[in-house]
């Protein structure tokens, strides 16, 4: 088990992680997800050992290893910049921990082949590095890291080089290889539909701090304030400033949208709704959805999806829907939305009015 207890980094009298308070278990899959600069690596290095907190202690397994460094540890990282032995086959480069860690001729050999294999590299195993794509290279240095049997394998976007096929391969094939090591792995990530594919739990970032960590799915549909909500959105979360008022959330009479069971309990007043952007339609549908007028902006046409870029009441909103929609800019839309998924939270601490009426 890995605990971090109150740690923070500070660099130049500024936080690069806040005060925070994380444990991850054996056998977990535990995700990191914010954009640029949200502390994801810097609480990587944290982990690892690479730098030492400012505040706070980090124990593994109930042993403080707070300051030992990462040499000292049974730790593998791979970084979204990856890094090999230029020298040596892509065959040495995955097989190097293991003849580190002395194992016999056999296992070393057996293990390799079949981490190369899963990473579609079996044909390059007689090549350098300097032989290879930015892919194969990438995918050289992630098998290096599954072979060595680390009790702590940190991932830092470690699929971002790599082409859209293999991405979604690993994906599907990367949260059974963790389960069955049980080792703990930190996946570190920028995109949300990412964290949602691979599972486990994760760990919302803004500005160096953990806003929420607890199982993926429940972070996606039950965030824990406005900020995690806006963190687990691509495309942007759309809100809008209403007045809760009876049955209704109200802006003036043009706009009136139903509570939907779920907020039946939130108080009267002041309150942010939020919708996630698929969860807009173009059309009614069978479920809870209301009408509502608005007008477009600009269309993007993405293959087989198509982004509605809308302005409704003053708010830029954005609809995620299937096909081509070639939309003419400055025209009026119907669009239909789907209460059943509405969020709502107060709009001065941000936090979750919904998740408040059950504490």
């Amino acid at each position: 088990m890995l605990e971090l207890r109150n740690v923070s980094k500070m660099v130049g009298g500024e936080y690069h992680i806040r005060p925070t308070d994380l444990t991850l278990r054996h056998g977990t899959l535990n995700v990191l997800l914010g954009p640029t600069l949200s502390g994801k690596t810097s609480l990587m290095r944290l982990m690892a050992g690479l730098d030492k907190p400012t505040s706070g202690a980090i124990f593994f397994d109930g042993e403080d290893v707070t300051g030992v460094p990462v040499q000292k540890r049974n730790i593998a990282m791979v970084y979204q910049q990856f890094i090999n032995y230029p020298a040596l086959t892509v065959y040495e480069n995955i097989a190097s921990p293991m003849r580190i860690a002395g194992k016999d001729a056999a296992t070393l050999d057996r293990e390799v082949r079949k981490a190369a294999d899963l990473l579609r590299l079996t044909p390059y195993l007689d090549r350098t590095p300097l032989n290879l794509s930015g892919g194969q290279q990438q995918r050289t240095a992630l098998a290096r890291a599954l072979v060595k049997n680390a009790n702590l394998v940190l991932l830092d976007e470690p699929l971002a080089n790599l082409d859209y096929k293999l991405r979604e391969e690993l994906r599907e094939e990367l949260p059974k290889i963790f389960a069955a090591s049980g080792a703990i792995f930190v996946y570190a990530t920028t995109e949300p539909s990412e964290a949602l594919l691979l599972g486990g739990n994760t760990a919302t970032l803004s500005e160096g701090r953990v806003t929420q960590f607890s199982e993926t799915i429940r972070v996606y549909r039950e965030p824990i304030d406005l900020i995690t909500a806006r963190t687990f959105s691509d495309p942007p979360l759309n809100t809008i400033d209403l007045i809760r008022s009876g049955d209704r959330f109200l802006l003036d009479e043009r706009i009136a949208i139903p509570v939907p069971e779920h907020l039946q309990g939130i108080p009267e007043g002041p309150v942010t709704v939020a919708i996630q952007p698929h969860h807009l339609l173009l059309a009614p549908d069978n479920g809870a959805t209301t009408r509502l007028s608005a007008r477009t902006l600009v269309s993007e046409i993405a293959g087989s999806e198509s982004f509605i870029h809308l302005d409704f009441a003053g708010a830029r909103w954005v609809m995620l829907t299937s096909g081509i929609q070639n939309i003419d800019p400055d025209q009026p839309i119907d669009v239909h939305i789907d209460t059943s998924h509405l969020m709502a939270f107060d709009q001065q601490t941000g936090r979750s009015l919904a998740l408040a009426r059950q504490e």
